[in-house]
């Protein structure tokens, strides 16, 4: 169904939590950032040209290079920005154009083109915001941040910036339609504007490829798709985690099938409390915590089937012996892991059938079947996502996390500063 097609930042806790503090930082950082590239200027031999975010390393010398051809390419893309969701003012939109009107090359266009194309590269492709982990977002990049310098030199030397800042957008048929949504929205519709914006800028937080052969799980949406060569090969309902306890959002391998597993209580079931005189067997770990575990059975929490995706958060795919859950609409209702309606028959795909049947036979008995190849799974969070015809449906926000992430969009241009790497 879905075909999915760098930067230093400065950022630290004390400084986000002082607000008053991030534009006097931002303005000193950037005047330093224009200093240093006016006081540096030479004309290096170009690198190879890449056309996107993975081109070998190498050393960043912009200075005295930018020509008024290559700054109009850049003007363009930054005003195009607003496609994307972005603000173009973020940018130094109003600084390049000045430039431009003095139709003079040197030290102040070099400067400003620099800082403005090293900034927005960053936010095409990586997002613009940087705290992704205040969102429950784990998910990283396929690629190297500190390689856009180097890239962006390249693209300068050979007059191809334009095509190279487009080149490092997700291109794939989600992004895609989200921002054909967004186009026609009418400015009336603030809500829905904004709801797509968060969508748009999530996208960009993604990897741009995930893959032949791949589980896509949208809490949102509380269903699960099994994808093959671009192809949809199945899709389940699924329980996701409650707002208390809400799913992280996570990029695994999908490593084995556990029939008839036990259950290891996580930290918040063992808070609860409530599981005490339920045969649980309990005992003491190394380091002297407790471990409480519920052998495998007919009641046991996590059904007759795990899908094991090894992970510091312990989340996995499983299934349940309530499977009235799976007929609500709102199924966000779990301890943060994924419940899955049908889990046989996907673990049946997964494993090609291997022993599974028969190592289901014996209800009692833990059975682990090693996958010939791990599969990735990805967990992810749109609360705004296209259909198989492009149409675009919003859906609910169970962890309320889209308001949130539009005011830290609007205002991240004073939380952190792109500082080339030198």
């Amino acid at each position: 169904m879905f075909s999915f097609g760098p930067s230093v930042r400065i950022s630290s806790p004390v400084f986000q939590r002082q607000p008053w503090r991030r534009g006097k930082l931002r303005h000193w950082l950037a005047l330093a950032l224009i200093a240093i590239a006016a006081a540096t200027f030479n004309d290096p031999a170009p690198a190879e040209m890449s056309s996107g975010p993975t081109a070998p390393v190498a050393a960043v010398q912009q200075q005295g290079r930018w020509s008024i051809d290559t700054a109009s390419q850049l003007i363009a893309v930054v005003e195009d920005a607003a496609k994307e969701g972005l603000d173009p003012a973020d940018y130094r939109l109003d600084a390049l154009r000045a430039a431009i009107a003095s139709n003079s090359t040197g030290a102040a266009l070099d400067a400003a083109a620099t800082a403005s194309a090293l900034s927005l590269a960053h936010d095409f492709a990586y997002g613009r915001i940087d705290d992704k982990a205040a969102f429950d977002w784990y998910i990283a990049p396929q690629t190297d941040a500190s390689l856009l310098a180097a890239n962006l030199d390249n693209a300068v030397a050979s007059g191809r910036v334009a095509d190279w800042l487009r080149a490092l957008l997700p291109d794939n048929e989600q992004y895609n339609a989200l921002k054909t949504a967004y186009a026609a929205t009418s400015p009336s519709d603030g809500a829905a504007r904004a709801q797509l914006r968060a969508n748009l800028e999530r996208w960009r937080w993604m990897p741009r490829a995930l893959g032949e052969r791949y589980i896509y799980v949208n809490i949102p949406s509380y269903r699960l798709e099994f994808i093959e060569n671009g192809i949809q090969q199945a899709s389940y309902n699924v329980v996701v985690g409650a707002p208390k306890t809400p799913t992280p959002q996570l990029a695994l391998q999908a490593q084995s099938v556990v029939a008839n597993p036990s259950w290891i209580l996580p930290p918040s079931v063992l808070k609860e409390g409530g599981w005490q005189r339920k045969g649980y067997r309990v005992s003491r770990r190394s380091d002297g915590s407790l471990m409480v575990r519920q052998a495998p059975g007919p009641r046991n929490a996590l059904g007759r089937i795990k899908i094991d995706m090894p992970n510091p958060m312990a989340i996995y795919l499983h299934d349940t012996p309530y499977k009235g859950m799976f007929d609500r609409a709102d199924r966000a209702l779990s301890h943060g892991c994924i419940r899955v309606q049908n889990i046989e028959e996907l673990a049946g795909m997964l494993s090609e059938g291997a022993d599974l049947a028969d190592a289901l036979a014996e209800p009692a008995k833990t059975r682990v079947l090693q996958l010939q190849k791990s599969v990735p799974v990805y967990i992810v969070y749109f609360t705004a996502q296209a259909d198989a015809d492009g149409t675009v449906s919003l859906l609910s926000d169970p962890y309320r996390r889209d308001q949130a992430l539009i005011e830290r969009l609007d205002g991240s241009g004073e939380d952190t500063v792109w500082m080339a790497a030198r």
